[in-house]
């Protein structure tokens, strides 16, 4: 992006919710404490309600279920991407292996692991992040792993900061907190937390092009429903400046514009990159291709489920607290939490692509889209 957008929506990403913070009446330098990792949660939320569940519920039936619909009634759902699929690869088979092993690491109390019972969540990770890469070769072929490997690292180094300015938003919300935790210092606190952190982008983009290769999961969504803009680069301006209010209002009600936490961050992005002039997936919509957003979404919710699974029995965990709609868990997560996973998706694309524009030249062909 161009220097004086990225240093504005740095900047507003950053500054609106730390203006939202001394509105209040807070003291905003409370909130620039590194790193930011909630631990002990001081903000008590609404309790369970039973009209906001179902209200929410409706929402998020209404929004998914026009693309379920017409993938539904397009057919073939089960269709392969490849009529000749390749071998599963041998190093497919150490990322399982990891995977395995850092599984029953995370989930078992052995004592010769010590305080390193506290730190095996990245190893699953790091193993199914090359499991998903060996099948999506297998099935197509090609993948982050083999055919992109700058592409592939700096996901990695991006994925860690994108995450940590998550974390230094939940401080306004306090929607999860860790236990567990032990008594680390900022340094080993930060250095501990970079290492998973660092899995998030590649573990969504690898699912992505692994579900990019069932044709059926998303058949009929290149030529859906088109929302045409005339005016793109006003449009952005004002729906950043949108976002942006709603960003600063979230420390102020928490208990009812959580969900700004995944949509604002989102908003904002996407217009930044839109006024700057990079492509984006989302240009794909206008023209009625919504087949990208829906598998980037639906890759953050496969993610999102085997996230909270191996959370759910390890030493070191999340745990949340969300006001109105905090029941009927699946793990830790109460069911409707899941559908924070859909834009986070979105959100995961567009810094992808963002990565993708800082490593390539835009006349570079033969990349993978996102």
């Amino acid at each position: 992006m161009k220097i004086l957008t990225t240093i504005i929506t740095i900047i507003i990403l950053t500054g609106a919710p730390l203006l939202g913070v001394y509105l209040a009446g807070d003291t905003p330098a409370n909130y620039l404490v590194f790193p930011p990792v909630t631990t002990t949660p001081d903000i008590e939320h609404a309790p369970f309600m039973i009209t906001a569940f179902f209200l929410l519920l409706f929402i998020i039936l209404i929004t998914i279920a026009p693309f379920l619909i017409k993938v539904f009634n397009s057919g073939n759902a089960g269709q392969a991407g490849k009529e000749s699929p390749d071998r599963f690869p041998r190093w497919g088979r150490a990322g399982l292996m990891i995977l395995v092993l850092g599984w029953i690491l995370a989930w078992t109390r052995f004592t010769w692991l010590g305080n390193l019972q506290a730190h095996t969540f990245t190893l699953p990770w790091i193993g199914y992040i090359i499991t998903v890469n060996a099948l999506t070769v297998k099935r197509s072929g090609r993948s982050l792993l083999t055919h992109e490997p700058l592409y592939f690292a700096g996901l990695f180094i991006f994925s860690a900061i994108f995450w940590w300015y998550f974390e230094f938003l939940n401080q306004f919300t306090q929607n999860w907190y860790y236990v567990n935790i032990g008594n680390l210092g900022r340094f080993e606190t930060f250095w501990y937390a970079t290492l998973p952190f660092a899995t998030v982008l590649p573990a969504v983009l690898s699912t992505f092009y692994l579900l990019r290769t069932f044709k059926g999961l998303y058949r009929g969504l290149d030529h859906f429903f088109s929302m045409p803009v005339k005016k793109p680069g006003l449009t952005a301006f004002f729906a950043a400046i949108t976002a942006t209010a709603a960003l600063t209002v979230t420390p102020i009600l928490p208990d009812y514009t959580f969900p700004m936490l995944w949509l604002a961050p989102l908003v904002i992005l996407a217009s930044a990159m839109v006024i700057a002039g990079v492509p984006t997936f989302l240009n794909g919509i206008t023209k009625g291709d919504w087949s990208t957003v829906y598998l980037l979404a639906l890759s953050a919710l496969v993610c999102g489920f085997f996230w909270e699974m191996w959370n759910y029995f390890s030493y070191t965990r999340w745990e949340y607290s969300i006001p109105f709609v905090d029941r009927y868990n699946v793990f830790e997560m109460p069911v409707l939490g899941y559908a924070g996973y859909l834009p986070f998706g979105l959100q995961c694309g567009l810094m992808a692509m963002l990565v993708k524009h800082l490593i390539y030249p835009a006349s570079r062909k033969n990349r993978l889209i996102v």
